[in-house]
């Protein structure tokens, strides 16, 4: 017998890759990876109305970005819906499902009668025993057992169990020939070996329809793990009105993908107060038995934090190599790599995106004018003999070299008994247009001494002029 575990991550094309959906895909990747299993990828496509090549593409990107590669797959249901209907086929054969005839109006009219009466409002099996079969306007409907109880282990949420009469006869086809979810499900992850389903506990009042079928049908079944919903900060399931919820939005507002991993995966795991995982390190440790039962908050500033860390910490020339997109989306003209490396040592510690490192970095890029208040503020005419010996001095040593910098600026203000505080704003405000930015001697070793010269001498025609 196969021991192998075999989990599975089957998105819907209808939209963007959610962060929901993100962490579901998350949690059955690491643990395939962490029991050397593997991961298979499925796409659920038989909404036509509603599924997209585009959102498929989306979907793709983002488990590509996330870096949860998938060992099988993609497999497409929509290419799948003879093998469905062959199985609906078996159910009937063997009196397990049965058509049903029934109009829209006739259920509407069953369902408020059963309210009326105080009934649950489902199918009151009105076709079971009729025998009939294809025709126009019919569906096939899965025949539940009349008593018993449907139980399963969750590994995260323990045992549940369900009356079999407070189900009612689910539809396996529809009308138009299209198989539903519920069933579609259960033949795709038997052919596919799943051995561990790993989704979102809404899906927790399918599980025991499920295994009806599974078991009608003579098919194994498999062990299931609900994960808890996510919630936004006032305890309502995440939306937009929280802030972003697609995966991809995070990669477009400058999140690295190993922060939001690192985020997710803690959104209802954890191993003891470790909150900085490698990769390596959550596919050793993650098991679904560390799972809470409990609905995690998504918490924005955690994430940006984390964010900020991996900014930090992660290799200068990979996080420049991502940098080349958002210096391109704001228009600037792209320099060379050695170039951007440089300007995100100087930047990152200040910075939390890298839509931030280049906004907060803009003058790096381009020559940023000083607004007019910051003119008037630094550049007085009082300071304008000091700047022409710095601009002097610059001219003459290299400005690459930390030490010679500082060594210059030093002896400058020894030679005019001044403080460095009186000329550290102005040489700011004339190098990057602003009163915040990294350290002075950073920011000259990055411009370069072409650019630091011009900007200073402009700086001195302003102090000049005012004289």
């Amino acid at each position: 017998m196969n021991n192998e575990v075999r989990t599975r991550f089957a998105p819907s094309p209808t939209g963007h890759l959610h962060i929901g959906g993100a962490r579901t895909a998350l949690f059955a990747w690491l643990y395939a990876r962490h029991t050397n299993g593997k991961f298979i990828l499925r796409i659920e496509d038989t909404d036509a109305q509603r599924s997209t090549d585009e959102s498929t593409q989306q979907i793709l990107q983002a488990m590509e970005w996330l870096g949860l590669d998938w060992d099988e797959g993609p497999f497409y249901q929509s290419e799948r819906l003879d093998m469905y209907r062959s199985y609906v086929q078996k159910l009937i054969d063997s009196g397990k499902a049965y058509w049903c005839e029934c109009t829209p109006e006739e259920l509407e009219q069953k369902r408020e009668q059963a309210l009326k009466e105080g009934r649950k409002p489902k199918y009151d099996g009105t076709c079971r025993h009729k025998g009939l079969g294809p025709g126009p306007g019919r569906v096939v409907r899965f025949a539940i057992p009349p008593a018993g109880t449907v139980s399963f282990d969750d590994m995260i949420k323990g045992t549940i169990s369900v009356e079999t009469d407070e189900l009612d006869d689910l539809i396996l086809l529809r009308s138009d020939g299209m198989p539903t979810y519920n069933f579609t499900v259960v033949v795709d992850d038997a052919t596919m070996n799943i051995t561990h389903i790993i989704r979102g506990d809404d899906h927790v009042n399918n599980t025991p329809r499920q295994i009806l079928m599974y078991e009608a049908l003579g098919l194994s079944v498999p062990v299931f793990a609900h994960v808890p919903m996510i919630l936004g900060s006032d305890k309502t399931r995440l939306s937009k009105r929280h802030g972003a919820t697609s995966v991809m939005a995070y990669k477009d507002m400058g999140y690295l993908p190993e922060a939001l991993v690192n985020y997710l995966v803690r959104l209802s795991w954890s191993h003891g107060d470790q909150e900085i995982f490698s990769t390596e390190e959550l596919i050793s440790m993650f098991d679904l038995g560390d799972v809470g039962r409990a609905a995690a908050v998504f918490n924005p500033d955690k994430m940006l934090w984390l964010n900020h860390h991996y900014i930090k910490s992660g290799d200068p020339a990979r996080i420049s190599g991502l940098l080349t997109g958002f210096i391109d989306t704001r228009g600037f003209k792209r320099p060379d790599m050695d170039y951007i490396e440089r300007v995100v040592v100087d930047v990152r510690e200040r910075t939390k995106t890298l839509a931030d490192m280049v906004d907060f970095g803009d003058f790096y890029f381009q020559e940023t004018e000083p607004p007019d208040d910051l003119k008037a503020k630094f550049f007085k005419p009082e300071l304008a003999r000091i700047f022409t010996s710095l601009v002097d001095k610059f001219e003459h040593i290299d400005l690459s070299n930390h030490d010679q910098t500082e060594d210059a600026v030093r002896a400058l203000l020894e030679e005019n008994s001044i403080k460095f505080k009186l000329l550290a704003q102005p040489m700011r405000v004339a190098l990057t247009g602003k009163t915040v930015s990294p350290g002075i001697f950073e920011i000259i070793a990055t411009l370069g001494k072409a650019r630091v010269i011009a900007r200073l001498k402009k700086a001195l025609a302003c102090m000049e002029t005012d004289q």
